[in-house]
């Protein structure tokens, strides 16, 4: 089962219609996209490139903020840590405008990152500041794309300042999960919308019933799919390399995240479901038979 395993597969509805989630962008309509997730390693960063790239190959300009200061990776992820003159952290501080921050992608003209800093701490930024800064580049940008740190502290107090909406990046692990159902409250409690991506899912560990299943995260968080991301070796290749696996056609995590670069362009793009079965499933069958 190659690719985005993703008929359109949503969580239970709400009065607004959409869930816990938010409407999907206009053509047209500039976002400030937040990359959450509360747990570590569940491909926070990984999404943040690969969906500024697809969107930059799709003509939008689009700039990319790693808000991880004192962690910074997304610069190693898009190959850019080499070209490294300011940081995030120079641009709050006064120290030089945020076009002088910017590194240009050059795979695609119109893919920025703003780096963070490493050795400064996240208390460096404020949300306040980050607000001012997500206000003015809302009006130079299509899309900002900012890639959350890890936790629920300062860094993540910083990085939904300003956002428009949240993509909540989970894998299908309990833990995970659990990190993912508290941040869901917690954007919610601030008004912010969210949508899920669901990461790193393997078809074959979900038939067998060894891997918790879409349909059975989405029972769990309540909340709109926005896409599913399967496990794929190639993005550890592509990730060493410095290239977004969205510019390799042989990689199905790289077609998924294409897929939902055109979900946030507001395309009516099926999602698949693989789950005939998953954990909790055949857990309840289980119990039935006991």
């Amino acid at each position: 089962m190659a690719n985005d395993t993703d008929a359109a597969v949503k969580g239970p509805e709400t009065a607004n219609g959409n869930g816990h989630g938010a409407s999907p962008s206009r053509p047209g309509e500039k976002k400030v996209f937040v990359v959450t997730s509360g747990k570590g390693g569940v491909g926070k960063t990984t999404t943040t490139a690969n969906l500024g790239m697809a969107l930059a190959v799709r003509g939008r300009k689009v700039c990319v903020i790693d808000a991880d200061i004192g962690l910074r990776n997304l610069d190693v992820i898009m190959g850019l840590e080499n070209r490294i003159v300011f940081t995030l952290v120079d641009v709050i501080q006064g120290k030089c405008h945020y076009r002088k921050g910017l590194i240009k992608d050059r795979r695609a003209q119109t893919l920025h990152l703003l780096p963070a800093s490493q050795t400064d701490e996240k208390d460096a930024v404020s949300p306040a500041q980050m607000k001012a800064l997500l206000d003015e580049m809302r009006e130079e940008f299509d899309y900002v794309l900012i890639d959350c740190p890890a936790g629920i502290e300062q860094g993540f107090r910083n990085s939904i300042a300003g956002a428009d909406e949240a993509l909540v990046v989970t894998t299908p692990e309990v833990a995970a999960i659990r990190d993912a159902d508290r941040v869901i409250g917690l954007l919610q409690a601030e008004g912010v919308g969210a949508r899920l991506i669901i990461n790193r899912i393997s078809p074959e560990m979900v038939r067998r019933g060894d891997m918790l299943g879409q349909q059975d995260v989405l029972d769990i968080l309540a909340i709109d799919l926005l896409g599913i991301v399967p496990l794929d070796e190639q993005v550890i290749i592509a990730t060493n390399n410095g290239v977004p696996a969205v510019l390799q056609d042989a990689s199905r995590a790289g077609q998924a995240f294409n897929r939902i670069a055109r979900r946030l362009e507001g395309e009516d793009v099926p999602i698949q479901s693989l789950d005939p079965a998953g954990f909790l499933a055949r857990l309840g069958r289980k119990l039935r038979l006991a």
